[in-house]
């Protein structure tokens, strides 16, 4: 009964962004490959598949004890985008089955899932803010996790991208097609909205309690636009339309990393200035890992496209940031043990 108390409670606040860690996982595991530590890419792959596992059983739960807290975040401004993160997740570990195992059965069954998921979560949680009758205004409505439906929808082009060249023809041409779309839709979406934040940014106050980790998605939304570029510009001579559009490709590429890269010191002095001189507290939480996996993709996208374009002049970035981002995820996922650690034991102890 213990252990059924415990679960509630961890399930009834659990939070729809938690599948982050999932992707944060998952990516850091592909830069890993991609800088052949294989034993580190494995392991994080591992521990990967167990946590995307929990995390659905555990959310699987809490629909059904608590359906009214689900929903209600489900219509949530500030805390729905975060069910973007099922769809990023599970794109990325259809990902990381193809690049470490080269499991392609699996991981076209994650893309299905994963388009399913696209068109529930983005068509439920659109629709729902438009017809609600009580909107919050745009100072305490959005936010950078607004950014996961960009992420949510460039982790499909990415994953359609790694499957369409083990697929025979016509489907190979489909597929590359479905990613060149969702690739053009991704970065449509990313304008809208971060000219939203933009202005959220500059014309309403701002204190160190709104700069959320899930601000770093401003610069991971850019970055999968580039990883998923750069698989486009690879799969061209699959399909001639993406052959016709090579400059195209090519410069929008370049143009989601520049711009990603011109996030990076901004969110560094906005951190500083929360933490350093504002003092904000420093201390676990789940929407850290929003923060984890933009360092992670930037890695994978820069070493991608690096690949893609012969751009060796660039090597050292990926070099650097990879050991950035896998600092990020280990202090993370020490901060994550602690407080589960710190939720249990006084449980422990009135046992005894």
């Amino acid at each position: 009964m213990r252990v059924i108390e415990t679960l509630k409670n961890a399930t009834e606040t659990l939070s729809p962004a938690y599948f982050a860690m999932v992707m944060a996982t998952g990516i850091l595991s592909i830069a890993a490959d991609m800088q052949e530590l294989g034993t580190v890419a494995l392991g994080l792959f591992l521990v990967n598949i167990v946590a995307y596992a929990a995390l659905g059983v555990m959310h699987g739960l809490r629909l059904a004890w608590f359906p009214a807290r689900f929903l209600a975040d489900l219509t949530d401004h500030a805390r729905g985008p975060g069910y973007f993160t099922w769809v990023a997740s599970t794109a990325v570990l259809g990902g990381q089955f193809i690049v470490l195992t080269d499991g392609y059965r699996v991981a076209v069954v994650l893309w299905g899932i994963a388009c399913l998921l696209w068109l529930a979560v983005t068509y439920t949680l659109f629709t729902v803010f438009v017809v609600k009758e009580h909107k919050p205004g745009l100072g305490e409505g959005i936010n950078g996790g607004w950014l996961l439906a960009v992420v949510a929808t460039q982790s499909i082009a990415v994953l359609s991208a790694l499957i369409a060249p083990h697929w025979i023809q016509p489907y190979r041409l489909e597929l590359n097609f479905v990613a060149l779309s969702m690739w053009l839709w991704g970065g449509m979406l990313y304008i809208w909205m971060i000219a939203l934040i933009f202005y959220r940014y500059y014309f309403f106050s701002f204190s160190p309690g709104d700069l959320a980790p899930p601000y770093w998605i401003n610069m991971g939304a850019m970055a999968i636009s580039t990883l998923a570029g750069s698989l486009l510009i690879v799969n061209s001579p699959d399909a001639p339309y993406l052959e016709s559009l090579l400059p195209f490709l090519k410069g929008f590429t370049v143009f989601y990393w520049a711009t990603g890269s011109w996030w990076i010191p901004m969110l560094l002095l906005l951190g500083i200035w929360r933490h350093a001189i504002k003092r904000f507290p420093l201390s676990y939480d789940p929407l850290y890992w929003g923060l984890v996996f933009p360092l992670g993709m930037y890695t994978a996208s820069t070493s991608q496209m690096i690949r893609a374009m012969d751009l060796g002049f660039l090597e050292v970035v990926p070099d650097v940031f990879f050991y950035v981002a896998l600092i990020a995820w280990g202090l993370t996922f020490i901060g994550m043990m602690a407080q589960m650690i710190r939720t249990l034991l006084p449980r422990s102890a009135e046992s005894l």
